[in-house]
């Protein structure tokens, strides 16, 4: 990412579509024509994998597995696996918010449907696949199995011991008993990824690199922490000692206590962090270029005991450090890693960023929450960073002007050449979404990402996530008419000034 370029974050849930949730069928495609005719080089997307119980993407039940839910069913009817009739059962009215709880009823039952109508043929390509994920597909298939068979309870309150605790002879009785429900799961994810290969294959052929999103943590009840609990700071009974969180900060006053368990890094060391490694190695298989989120914990992580009420009680523990990247270095190529460093940086941190050499980030909302100088402010960006209006956690440009104090929103305007006018005015031609988003891509950042959100000019009620808040996110969708909307010729335009545009 050493060229000046510019890029759309929107997830895959996001992209406009018939069936209750964007998919990988010919939205997808259209929305990277978008991009190659813009002259954008990246689509950024959030984490693919399955959601949690409050359709979050950041605490899944497997950190290798894709969402069930992005799966294009129309391919499945070109298949010949699917009916017209089928499809048009899977139809979903609202085309502005992700239809979670339709989905959630809906989607096994169609899929399995499919399933039932594979030849062997069609059996011995999964079977294949499944050898070729052997190390977490197994486990993840058998775990979904396991958890519906316990009436959906976490396998830490499971009463068969031997599964509970992930034991092979308990493992392997298990996976020969529901073989035929085992190729069923393998199948949903031999066609998520088969499906998404083809995605994929199309945005490089058009010019468009994908910026995957690989969250630092997994939840406990993830079947990678069932089948790795030495892995992870885990007692015996399986229960967290300290949990991941974060201090106090901008979006919190007593900090975050996400729960997730934390790594048992020196376990991951005597292997030479051969799970970390399979992980990424995943993730360079689906993306030309991959966003950790929360780096800052490779220097040092917030650990919260578990028992705390809030973040508040935390402390810092030392991460795994350079050793880590030596063994990512040694295993992969060049590996394209953006490193997202925000929040609260220490001295640690930003060594660490040195020594890695990976470009950090930037988000250009906060350079105008302080009333003075700041590394977020556009001038100050360094080449070697990815930046942004505002990530999935932030506001949307004009609901952060709705919402800035006042002399935030002066200085803002003041700093971004707002022409002048009325600045509340949304919509794709808002020009005060306008003048924040030539201000990013003036920027010496190499890399410039808006949020489709604010290509578009909507405002809050439009955010993707409320960092802390468990309900009510991650719904916004796309219709075709507000993804038709946006101005392809300012947005081409824009990259063509500021020598952004691809193969310019």
């Amino acid at each position: 990412m050493d060229k000046r370029a510019s890029g759309v974050l929107m997830h895959v849930s996001s992209l406009p579509g018939a069936y209750g949730i964007g998919c990988f069928g010919k939205e997808a495609r259209q929305f990277i024509d978008f991009l190659s005719e813009t002259g954008c080089t990246y689509w950024q997307v959030l984490p693919f994998t399955p959601t949690d119980a409050y359709n979050s993407p950041y605490a899944s039940i497997s950190a290798f597995a894709g969402n069930r839910n992005f799966i294009d069913l129309e391919q499945l009817r070109d298949e010949g696996l699917l009916t017209d009739a089928e499809l048009r059962d899977q139809m979903y009215a609202n085309p502005y918010s992700a239809a979670f709880e339709f989905l959630e009823l809906r989607r096994i039952p169609v899929l399995y449907r499919a399933f039932t109508r594979t030849d062997e043929a069609y059996r011995d390509k999964v079977r294949a696949f499944a050898k070729e994920n052997a190390r977490w597909l197994p486990d993840y298939a058998l775990y979904i199995i396991l958890k519906e068979a316990n009436l959906g309870a976490e396998w830490y309150d499971w009463t068969d011991e031997g599964l509970k605790f992930h034991r092979p002879e308990a493992v392997a009785a298990a996976m020969e008993e529901h073989a035929e429900t085992i190729l069923f799961m393998e199948f949903i994810q031999y066609t998520f990824f088969e499906q998404w290969k083809k995605i994929k294959a199309y945005a490089n052929d058009k010019g468009v690199e994908i910026i995957g999103d690989l969250p630092m943590y997994v939840a406990r009840n993830s079947a990678d922490v069932w089948a790795n609990r030495h892995l992870f700071d885990l007692s015996e009974d399986g229960e967290p000692k300290n949990v991941a969180g974060v201090p106090p900060d901008y979006f919190s006053e007593f900090g975050q206590k996400w729960g997730n368990p934390l790594y048992n890094w020196k376990s991951m060391q005597a292997d030479g962090y051969r799970w970390w490694l399979d992980r990424l190695g995943a993730c360079f298989k689906l993306f030309d270029a991959v966003r950790i989120d929360h780096f800052r914990a490779f220097s040092a992580y917030w650990a919260v005991p578990a028992e705390a009420e809030t973040a508040k009680e935390g402390k810092w523990i030392d991460g795994p450090k350079m050793d880590f990247f030596d063994a990512v270095n040694r295993e992969f190529e060049n590996p394209k890693i953006i490193a997202e460093d925000l929040g609260i940086i220490d001295e640690g941190v930003i060594d660490l960023l040195k020594q890695t050499g990976l470009p950090c980030m930037r988000v250009m909302q906060f350079g105008f929450m302080e009333q003075q100088d700041n590394m977020h402010l556009p001038h100050n960006f360094p080449k070697n960073c990815v930046a942004y209006t505002g990530t999935h956690d932030n506001n949307t440009v004009l609901g952060w002007l709705w919402e800035a104090l006042p002399h935030e929103r002066a200085h803002a305007l003041e700093y971004c050449g707002f022409p002048g006018g009325d600045w509340a005015v949304g919509g794709s031609q808002s020009a005060s979404c306008r003048a924040m988003i030539r201000a990013l891509w003036q920027s010496p950042a190499n890399t410039v990402i808006v949020p489709v959100q604010d290509l578009c000019g909507f405002g809050k009620d439009t955010k993707m996530n409320v960092p802390g808040v468990p309900n009510g996110n991650w719904a916004f969708r796309l219709s075709q008419d507000q993804m038709n909307s946006i101005d392809k010729d300012w947005l081409k335009k824009l990259n063509d000034i500021y020598y952004r545009a691809a193969h310019k």
